[in-house]
């Protein structure tokens, strides 16, 4: 028996000549929340629809507690649960009605079925509104009730894509309360998408993709390391000026960032007084923090991670691929 939930070798997926998972590689231990993290289009969803035996890879194989999901696609779908980035409960049917069809789709046993259906809502903070249609209730809410039909037949891996996708602050954060609070109840090994940092954080391990490749794996704060140093933000009357400064004083290179400057230095308290007190060049504000996994991301691609264009590109190619194979 492997110590591994999850086992992914040389995961490959093209769509024509675009590779929208290329060559990954990667394994997730029972119990663990492993989070996949990217920019939109950098192939996440592809890699949990293989995984979720929805998609064929081109190469390579992926498997879920010893099962492969190209052969054994029925076994497997019966240990996973999926909350989809898109919206797929039926809105005219009541939470209940939702639940139940679910429960019969994936055989739950009768004798169980309303006792854990009863247990989810209660979870979720649902069961009062669980004769009301769906298509009443807030995007909130509507997420709260896919991650319990998710996990009402207990799946042993709980695949979240963009689980909290167009959520306010407040309604991510009562979310990724019950997902750690499920976690820690049910023991399920949790797979998460995300291209939120601070959402990665709650994640024991991160992988970071992009343009379908995996760049880095480790968890949060070993990721952070690679960055090592403090973050200083300034801002001044002449940006211009305030780089060459900073370049010729301290032989530190700044970048810019926004209407402003920022740069890394190894010890950021002694450094700023220092700064503050030496810089010829106006500052309007200054600041300092912590690597962050956004500086891990710009790191490592030369970008910040944002909804960008690739999303639509490799949308129109992926549609464009579609049209020349119906030729």
């Amino acid at each position: 028996m492997s110590e591994y939930i999850i086992e992914v070798e040389n995961l490959t997926k093209k769509y024509g000549d675009l590779a929208a998972v290329n060559n990954v590689s990667f394994t997730v231990k029972p119990g663990e929340i492993f989070g996949f993290l990217g920019p939109n289009g950098a192939g996440k969803t592809t890699t949990i629809n293989i995984l979720c035996t929805l998609t064929k890879p081109t190469s390579g194989r992926a498997s879920i507690a010893g099962l492969d999901v190209v052969h054994r696609q029925s076994q497997v779908r019966q240990m996973i649960g999926l909350v989809f980035q898109d919206p797929s409960l039926d809105e005219r049917l009541s939470a209940l009605q939702n639940l139940r069809f679910h429960a019969l789709v994936y055989s739950v046993p009768a004798s169980v079925r309303e006792q854990r259906i009863e247990q989810f809502l209660k979870m979720m903070e649902l069961w009062d509104k669980r004769h009301n249609k769906v298509q009443t209730f807030s995007g909130g809410m509507k997420r709260r009730l896919e991650l319990a039909r998710g996990l009402l037949h207990h799946p042993r891996v709980l695949f979240l894509d963009e689980p909290t996708l167009g959520l306010d602050p407040q309604t991510r954060n009562r979310m990724w309360e019950y997902i750690l609070e499920l976690r820690r109840q049910e023991a399920t090994t949790i797979f998460l998408t995300t291209h939120y940092m601070d959402e990665a954080e709650n994640a024991d391990r991160i992988a970071v993709i992009d343009y379908g490749k995996l760049i880095a794996m480790d968890t949060p704060a070993k990721l952070k390391r690679m960055v090592g140093k403090d973050i200083v933000s300034l801002k001044t009357d002449d940006n211009d000026k305030a780089m060459a400064e900073i370049s010729r004083r301290y032989q530190i290179e700044a970048r810019r960032d926004g209407d402003g400057l920022c740069f890394e230095v190894a010890n950021g308290e002694e450094f700023l007084p220092v700064l503050l007190r030496e810089f010829s060049t106006l500052i309007v504000s200054v600041s300092m923090r912590r690597p962050s996994l956004d500086d891990v991301f710009l790191k490592l691609t030369g970008r910040e991670i944002r909804e960008e264009d690739v999303s639509d590109t490799f949308k129109a190619m992926v549609r464009q691929h579609g049209r020349r194979s119906r030729r």
